[in-house]
């Protein structure tokens, strides 16, 4: 869901989801990914799911009022590199 603003809690560990299925074309698929996060936020880990056509990844931390960009950059198996940021604003839930 790149793109769009996500709430986290500062003490959850969530998962979120870089979904490239419409943007692949037939038969491509993600052959792999690099997950960047700012300062102040974990990305404690990024696999590549869902038939290789998303990435998810699981993040920790921040702090409340905080506003981090979380990046995603793919490489296909047709060689095609690709990258998206997802804002992520730490509130207390």
């Amino acid at each position: 869901m790149a793109g769009r603003e996500h709430i986290k809690d500062p003490d959850a560990t969530l998962k979120y989801k870089f979904d490239w299925s419409d943007w692949l074309a037939t038969g491509e698929t993600i052959s792999s990914q690099v997950i960047t996060a700012e300062t102040g936020i974990t990305a404690d880990s990024g696999t590549i799911t869902d038939s290789s056509t998303t990435v998810t990844v699981e993040l920790s931390g921040g702090t409340v009022g905080g506003v981090y960009d979380v990046a995603c950059k793919i490489t296909t198996n047709d060689g095609q590199i690709d990258e998206r940021t997802m804002k992520i604003t730490c509130r207390q839930r």
